[in-house]
């Protein structure tokens, strides 16, 4: 499958431009031209966000802070100036590099594939996860406390390896339940809770670590 690539810009020369070099370069690409419709594109979990600060209703900074939170893919603020104050301010916020217009077509085209190729590498390596004793192995959907299987239901690894995987980051039941069961799923996020509360058991009867803790008000992050 090709990579998925978001473009967000009020300009529509610049998204033209982006929109037909990536797709000649065979990405698959999808654009906004402003921050609400790029927060209902980021729903379709792009690769790699290309994002312009300058937009007309609601910043680029504060979509990245929106959406760092639920998305891990590499965001590229794209700026007709940068200085060090917004540099830090952007990559406080999430961002993970910065282009400034006007900008070389090849030079971002290089960017961009070397963003990806990184996160590829990240995720090929993260098929196995080691937290002390405890060892994830995503392929086999396996865990292990100092080499023995502990007996995860299918939806029990699901949640385990959604978290673990993006460790650090918080996500509400209602998400889990949208990436676990399906966004047209019927039924009640409420049996996360009762799925993670089984999890915790299982670890715990093997472990003292907390693995999963509690974000009081908003959901849950593995701390592993």
């Amino acid at each position: 499958m090709p990579f998925k690539i978001l473009v967000v810009d009020d300009e529509a020369d610049i998204v033209g431009l982006l929109r037909d070099y990536f797709e000649i370069n065979g990405y698959e690409v999808l654009t906004a031209f402003n921050g609400l419709e790029a927060l209902k594109q980021v729903e379709k979990l792009p690769d790699l966000i290309l994002l312009d600060i300058n937009l007309p209703d609601i910043d680029g900074l504060q979509i990245c802070t929106k959406i760092r939170r639920f998305v891990s893919c590499p965001i590229l603020f794209l700026t007709a100036r940068v200085e060090d104050a917004d540099k830090i301010t952007g990559f406080g916020v999430g961002g993970d590099d910065y282009i400034v217009k006007p900008f070389s077509i090849e030079e971002l085209g290089a960017r961009v594939s070397a963003h990806l190729r990184r996160e590829r590498r990240q995720h090929e390596a993260s098929r196995k996860k080691f937290t002390g004793d405890l060892v994830i192995d995503y392929n086999a959907r396996s865990v292990y406390f100092e080499n023995e299987r502990i007996q995860f239901a299918k939806k029990e690894f699901d949640i385990t390896e959604l978290l673990s995987i993006n460790s650090g980051q918080v996500f509400d039941k209602e998400r889990i339940y949208e990436r676990v069961w399906g966004w047209d799923c019927e039924g009640d996020s409420g049996v996360v809770a009762e799925h993670i509360r089984r999890i915790r058991v299982k670890l715990s009867a093997v472990s003292n670590k907390k693995y999963i803790e509690t974000v009081w008000g908003i959901g849950y992050k593995w701390v592993g």
